[in-house]
């Protein structure tokens, strides 16, 4: 399997190449030059496999053996879906019947949320390439609550010398629990900076660094980053889609693979990676039907699926599903790559003018493209609360912010939790509760959030809580400064802590 850019058909390299790169050379994102085809002989195969031996069988399509072994592919993500994950649950990824949608219940790994399934894989995958080629490799990563933890989680159960992380958050946006999981970590392979900005702000600077500090031939070390644009994140990610779509099936009685049965899939959506895995999922042959992405009052995604309009947002609105704030998501660039079957000039072309002036227009076909394969409802703290709220009356289940936007979107769109008889679909849960106190407090009050701690806290979240906080390096903003300044300041000092602490 080759690897391309999103927007240059004469890229092509390796899946090392491409997930120890990040972006690709030309700022594009990196996609398989073809997605491989799954028909129902192999979904019926699949649908006997555990969670990490769906892995391993899933992404034997997308790596050489020649770049990773079976064998060391099974221990990697063994070592991924096993090690941390609450083995109480009966399974890596349990679901369940709450009215009439199946909840898929991502978040039982060791930072109670859905990074911790791609981000172990993509950072025991990267570990398996430095100690094979014997470089150093730092890792650097911009977090609006959930990516981060994850990846700190990851790095130090990799516990591997060659790889170290360098780990950003947006001052004063994140729960505290998620600021907890980050300023606790207390591991000599992490270090975590705070920055005076907004969630996007840091994705300039990163992607410069991305740019000049890459895999090159001969060097001893290089630097990787792990936010969803990396290729391994939708890569794994999609494994959600598939796991769903033969769980729910098996649930209902749908012979695996049956073209007139599909399964629409409600999820809540930031940065769009775990959308473009489903994509993914989708195009391959898995019988998903609509994929309907809810999100907050930081509504592009929403916008450019209802109206074609990919404008970037002047400012991030603060909300109480903060974990998907985004002002620009990603993933949308590989959303179009596959909306225009992999028409690179294009996509190059379409984010060129978005780069440049930080608006796309889709209309006409495209939009008709899109709203035909995706759909997407915009969801306000107050719906997302009375979400949580119903939910937890009306089929005693508490729910975190995120997920209750996608419940909230889901019943926008017409799916009623409550209603019987109606086509089988699922929700993506993608954080535990325990994370949001602040929202939960908020949607349930006092006595609910009492309630949900002495029945359902884990007594992982517990110990979490208990640890002692170490203050994480400050990014500022000094007054005076415009965004494109600061974005330097920000930069130089990033590509410092990485040279003077890890190189």
């Amino acid at each position: 399997m080759k690897y391309t850019s999103t927007r240059d058909p004469s890229v092509s390299c390796s899946f090392e190449e491409a997930l120890c790169s990040g972006y690709s050379p030309d700022g594009g994102l990196f996609v398989p030059k073809a997605l491989p085809s799954v028909d129902s002989s192999m979904l019926k195969k699949w649908s006997k496999l555990s969670f990490p031996e769906l892995a391993s069988q899933v992404t034997r399509m997308f790596i050489s053996p020649d770049e990773i072994s079976d064998s060391r592919l099974t221990s990697i993500f063994e070592a991924s879906f096993v090690k941390g994950f609450d083995a109480s649950v009966g399974s890596t990824v349990p679901i369940k019947k709450i009215g009439s949608s199946f909840m898929v219940e991502l978040f039982h790994g060791p930072t109670f949320c859905f990074k911790d399934l791609g981000m172990r894989a993509v950072v025991n995958m990267l570990s398996y390439f430095a100690t094979k080629r014997q470089k150093n490799i730092t890792l650097v990563v911009s977090t609006t609550g959930d990516t981060g933890p994850a990846a700190v989680q990851a790095v130090a159960d990799a516990d591997n010398k060659l790889m170290t992380l360098l780990v950003h958050f947006p001052k004063g946006q994140i729960s505290a629990f998620q600021r907890k999981q980050l300023t606790t970590a207390n591991s000599p392979y992490v270090h975590v900076v705070a920055f005076e900005g907004d969630g996007d702000d840091m994705d300039a600077p990163l992607k410069n660094i991305l740019a000049t500090s890459g895999l090159k031939s001969g060097n001893s070390s290089f630097v990787c980053g792990v936010n969803s644009y990396n290729i391994g994140r939708p890569l794994i990610q999609l494994l959600h889609f598939v796991w769903t779509y033969l769980r729910v099936a098996e649930e209902v009685g749908i012979e695996p693979g049956d073209k007139d049965n599909s399964i629409d899939i409600i999820l809540p959506t930031g940065a769009m990676g775990n959308i473009a895995g489903g994509y993914m999922a989708k195009k391959m042959g898995v019988p998903i039907g609509k994929l309907c992405a809810g999100v907050n009052i930081n509504d592009i995604t929403f916008r450019a699926i209802e109206k074609g309009e990919f404008y970037k947002s002047p400012r991030m609105e603060k909300t109480l599903s903060e974990a998907i704030n985004i002002q620009v998501p990603y993933n949308f660039e590989r959303l179009l790559f596959y909306l225009t079957d992999g028409n690179q000039d294009l996509v190059r072309d379409w984010m060129t003018t978005m780069d440049k002036t930080q608006k796309l227009d889709l209309k006409g076909e495209w939009l008709s493209k899109i709203q035909h394969e995706f759909s997407s409802a915009r969801i306000t703290d107050d719906e997302m609360c009375k979400a949580v709220q119903s939910v937890r009356e009306n089929f005693n289940y508490f729910i975190d912010p995120n997920t209750a936007v996608a419940v909230a979107a889901a019943e926008k769109l017409g799916y009623n939790l409550n209603a019987q008889d109606i086509p089988p679909f699922a929700i993506l849960s993608t954080a535990s509760p325990c994370k949001f106190e602040e929202s939960v407090i908020v949607a349930l009050g006092e006595e609910g959030w009492t309630t949900y701690k002495k029945s359902e806290f884990p007594s992982r979240a517990a110990a979490i809580e208990a640890k002692d906080e170490c203050e994480p390096t400050l990014y500022k903003w000094p007054k005076g400064l415009s965004m494109e300044e600061v974005q330097k300041e920000w930069e130089q000092a990033a590509r410092d802590i990485i040279i003077k602490e890890f190189l």
